[in-house]
């Protein structure tokens, strides 16, 4: 169904975000994976949706909360898997604090 498309999803290395990256590359969408954490768990996620959905999926680290971050990123999405159909904005920010501090 999604063939040929190529998707960014925002916050996907874990949680919704990597729910909504699986779901669209099950649907055969090429991806371009973001976020943080572990380089060597984002890289086995990574390979690992290539390797059961027989699709493209490339890992940008960009910090979504700069610009220029975010605009290298569709331009690396561009550049390496040729266009961006679907951008699926899931990225966020958790404070977390003891109650007293909030």
């Amino acid at each position: 169904m999604l063939k040929g498309k190529v998707a960014i999803v925002t916050g996907s290395t874990s949680g919704i975000g990597l729910g909504i990256a699986r779901v669209l590359t099950g649907q055969g969408a090429d991806i371009v994976l973001n976020g943080f954490g572990d380089a060597g768990e984002i890289e086995a996620i990574r390979s690992g949706i290539e390797r059961e959905h027989g699709v493209r999926a490339v890992y940008d680290g960009a910090d979504m909360s700069k610009g220029d971050a975010v605009r290298g990123l569709v331009a690396a999405t561009v550049e390496k898997l040729g266009r961006v159909d679907i951008l699926v904005n899931n990225a966020g920010i958790q404070f977390t604090a003891p109650v007293e501090e909030f």
